[in-house]
């Protein structure tokens, strides 16, 4: 089968469905690849860089849509490009169906099989490689803080100069997706001061560890809908979460917000009268723009200048970015494809299977074979695990039948108890009867140091380090003070010649090789620890 690569036709969109780094891998999954020419220029994907991955560079796009089997597509189809599917072929691309019903007949007229990469189950793990939308969030995000800081004109980081102090800009992030967690990171490696706030209180975590400070509506009501998405909040919680967007919109210098619902228009976060309260100079950036904005003085498509503040309203946040998310958005397809190219033997033959038993490939096909299959059923989700209340109460139950057939469950009875006790007291009396004086004396400090060293050991608090690391760095250093003591014992008279005692060569030359291995334990901890740690930083 052929895979198909038109131009994309949408006003300033300079993204390519497919770079040609994937082309070489979708020809090895053993499909044919045709592209139109010049699709890839605003990408910076030249003709030629296509020709060498194995490709097909086709004239026009109509060869492309007469030609193909497959149609790879980056923004939603127009009418123009709906009319040119050939009966049976299949399109993969963005559709949101529930905002083009129109465009939804059309196709289903055409006969076509249609898999939305937005309709995509994101609550499933495997779907994360084909999850488009999740790429393209992270990329505008981005995007956003580097316009901000274009539109802001002033340091992001404070400084102090010769030249006077420079105070670090303030941002707050409307809503922690994943745009929202990318602006986050990107402003806070810039160096601003980044607040945050999304109606999901879990992800207020994640935004402390990216670096941001989490600004909570004192208002309780829990946000999390389907999918990974924010649901409608009650008017209640929309009351006290616009007088806290009063509040930041006075203190911050730049807001980001990137509040958005499926299938509704943006809900209005910022107010006139809440841009007019900001300091000149300042910036908006609306990431919903191209869904009405979260700004009531948002222009789609445009940056404008409001009361002395910069609202930029950019629709193609994404295409400013073209060959990072063009690389991207190839993978994801890719993903998919490898996905929908597996047959019966698992192998992948260069035909595609709309597997419907699938529930991720069932939740992306909106159009099966002309018949509308959108919206999917909901997913089966595994059943959730039983509690472990109900285990807590059947175990007393347990132990109790084990103690009628011969105590095999129960704890130690006060007899057998008394018992040990006994045996016990018998061997330390024995032991001091025969046993040397001097043996005596060593065995009972012994008995005490293992006490007090477990004691010692299993209360340390670990900082910085996960439990084990600190338990095995405390009996190092214990085991590196009873080193140093046989290193260098109390000098001691022998009597009236005055000799002085000191340790003898095995002991001195264990002790020297305990305190090298307990070294090396310890700081090679540390040093572990800093790289694990180093792992989670930029």
């Amino acid at each position: 089968m052929q895979i198909g690569v038109p131009k994309e036709s949408a006003a300033g969109e300079r993204r390519v469905a497919t770079v040609p780094d994937v082309v070489e891998k979708l020809i090895k999954l053993g499909f044919s690849v045709a592209v139109e020419s010049g699709a890839g220029d605003a990408a910076h994907f030249a003709d030629d860089t296509y020709r060498a991955a194995g490709a097909q560079v086709l004239p026009t796009a109509a060869d492309v849509f007469a030609q193909a089997d497959i149609i790879f597509k980056a923004r939603v189809p127009s009418f123009d490009e709906a009319a040119q599917l050939r009966e049976g072929s299949t399109l993969i691309g963005f559709i949101w169906p529930a905002q083009n019903p129109a465009l939804m007949e059309q196709l289903a007229a055409r006969k076509v099989t249609v898999l939305a990469i937005d309709a995509l189950p994101r609550q499933l793990s495997r779907a994360q490689k084909m999850d488009a939308l999740t790429s393209m969030a992270g990329i505008s995000g981005y995007r956003a803080v580097v316009e901000a800081a274009n539109a802001f004109g002033r340091f992001f980081n404070g400084q102090i100069t010769a030249a006077g102090k420079v105070p670090p800009a303030k941002v707050f992030i409307a809503g922690a997706g994943v745009a929202g967690l990318a602006a986050i990171g990107t402003a806070a490696n810039l160096g601003a001061i980044v607040r945050a706030n999304d109606t999901r209180a879990e992800v207020a975590d994640q935004v402390v560890s990216l670096g941001g400070e989490f600004v909570k509506v004192d208002y309780e009501e829990e946000g999390s809908g389907g999918g990974g998405y924010a649901k409608v909040m009650s008017e209640g919680f929309m009351a006290a979460q616009r007088a806290m967007y009063a509040q930041q919109a006075r203190e911050v210098d730049i807001i980001i917000t990137t509040a958005l619902i499926p299938g509704k228009p943006a809900p209005k976060l910022i107010t006139a009268e809440m841009v007019q309260s900001m300091k000149p100079g300042s910036v908006i950036v609306d990431m919903a723009a191209e869904q009405g904005g979260n700004c009531e003085l948002t222009v789609p498509g445009q940056a404008v200048v409001r009361h002395g503040v910069t609202i930029v309203g950019y629709t193609d946040l994404v295409s400013r970015m073209a060959r990072q998310s063009s690389t991207l958005y190839a993978n994801n397809l890719l993903r998919l494809t490898e996905e929908l190219c597996k047959n019966k033997d698992g192998l992948k033959d260069g035909v595609i299977h709309v597997n419907m038993e699938d529930d991720a490939i069932r939740g992306l096909t909106v159009i099966k074979d002309g018949a509308i299959t959108w919206p999917a059923p909901p997913i089966k989700m595994p059943a959730a695990p039983a509690k472990p209340a109900a285990v807590a109460a059947a175990a007393p139950a347990a132990k109790k039948a084990h103690g009628h057939g011969g105590g095999g469950g129960d704890p130690m009875s006060a007899r057998s108890l008394a018992t040990v006790f006994g045996v016990g007291a018998v061997l330390f009396a024995l032991v001091g009867m025969y046993a040397p004086a001097s043996f005596l004396s060593h065995f009972t400090v012994f008995v005490l140091a293992c006490f007090i060293g477990y004691m010692v050991v299993w209360n340390v608090t670990p900082s910085l380090h996960t439990p084990l690391m600190s338990v095995t760095n405390a009996i190092s250093s214990i085991i590196a003070i009873g080193a140093l003591v046989q290193v260098a014992p109390p000098l001691v008279s022998s009597g009236a010649g005055g000799v002085i005692d000191r340790p003898n060569t095995l002991i001195l030359g264990l002790s020297v090789f305990a305190l090298a291995l307990t070294a090396v334990n310890m700081f090679g901890g540390f040093a572990v620890t800093r790289r694990m740690l180093a792992m989670f930083r930029k």
